[in-house]
């Protein structure tokens, strides 16, 4: 499987992110219906097709430019974008063990795992790594290990540890975030850090969610999608550094709404980690502006019918009130009412 990265695109100030048509083809589009209400949507993370589920972590043409934007963000804010409790060390073995295992497998003429031991050899062309470590020692390595490894993957990654019948963040990385702080929500428990999500209390859904990760075994991963609308290809929407992407909001019109306006799809798949028992919550982020979604009439249709018929209850919590009518409108011509 050849890929043709995009290297030198960006993620902000100039914004040169661009997708293919071949990296809008296999995007995992999140709406099966015309109508949007959040639901548990889990399904077995099972490979599928040559897309977005064909690998176990999906890797795309955008790979390295995110690599190194995740770096520009972390060198810019220490300590805001990657944070851990000290008792999630083994939690992040698990993990950095998991991603090498599967990008090798999945991607073998990018990536090399070997392994004599506890001595390991780790090999990323893409990104011109060449390390060996001693697995379970982190002084072998020059980050912590769930850092070094997820500087090296695209998405955000969350570690939930199980413990008094529910689930505590442990330990996450967040470049990618929308609106959320990683360093508030550390060590909050289920129903906390999903309490700002409308109607989901009221239905039940977040008590039979919590129910059915608490069943989850490892080697049985289930995937959900996840979206939002965001303004700009900006990766790095978190609330630390809403001053700088908030005004954004205000400057999008009917007629630009095309152009500036992204779907952000996040492909979420679950694993249970084998000697943690920690639960790994990747949220892999795809960008697809209002254009790149028209390319494909039933989407762009589908699309003016979701965001038309929101809960605005949804509409502001997800973050696009001011601007949900002029991508509305800009939708419409896709829409032949049939």
């Amino acid at each position: 499987m050849t890929i043709q990265f995009r290297p030198d695109e960006t993620y902000r100030d100039d914004y040169t992110y661009a997708n293919s048509p071949a990296c809008i083809a296999r995007a995992p589009f999140p709406f099966p219906d015309d109508e949007y209400m959040y639901s548990m949507n889990l399904e077995p993370h099972v490979s599928v097709g040559d897309g977005a589920f064909r690998a176990v972590f999906d890797i795309d043409e955008h790979y390295i430019s995110e690599c190194r934007d995740r770096a520009i963000t972390l060198e810019k804010d220490p300590g805001m974008h990657y944070v851990s409790a000290p008792h999630m060390m083994e939690a992040q073995w698990d993990l950095l063990e998991l991603i090498m295992e599967s990008y090798a497998k999945d991607y073998p003429e990018y990536f090399a795992l070997e392994r004599d031991g506890t001595r390991w050899h780790w090999t990323n062309k893409l990104l011109g790594i060449d390390d060996t470590f001693t697995f379970g020692d982190p002084a072998t390595l020059p980050y912590e290990p769930m850092e070094y490894i997820t500087r090296q993957a695209q998405g955000d990654w969350v570690l939930q540890e199980e413990r008094d019948g529910t689930l505590y963040w442990g330990a996450g990385i967040a470049t990618q975030r929308a609106d959320y702080s990683l360093r508030f929500n550390l060590g909050m428990a289920w129903h906390e850090y999903h309490g700002p999500v409308p109607l989901v209390k009221e239905t039940g859904m977040l008590d039979r969610a919590l129910k059915f990760l608490l069943r989850l075994r490892n080697g049985h991963p289930v995937r959900r999608l996840n979206w939002s609308l965001t303004v700009n290809p900006r990766l790095d929407v978190s609330a630390e550094s809403l001053p700088d992407w908030a005004p954004d909001r205000t400057t999008v019109t009917a007629e630009n709404a095309g152009e500036k306006v992204y779907l952000r799809i996040e492909l979420q798949p679950l694993h249970r980690l084998p000697r943690s028992n920690a639960i790994v919550f990747p949220i892999r982020t795809y960008l697809l502006s209002l254009q790149d979604i028209a390319s494909n009439p039933a989407w762009a249709r589908r699309m003016h019918r979701v965001l038309k018929s929101l809960n605005q209850e949804l509409v502001d919590y997800k973050g696009f009130t001011r601007y949900r009518d002029a991508a509305v409108e800009w939708l419409s011509q896709y829409d032949d009412g049939k």
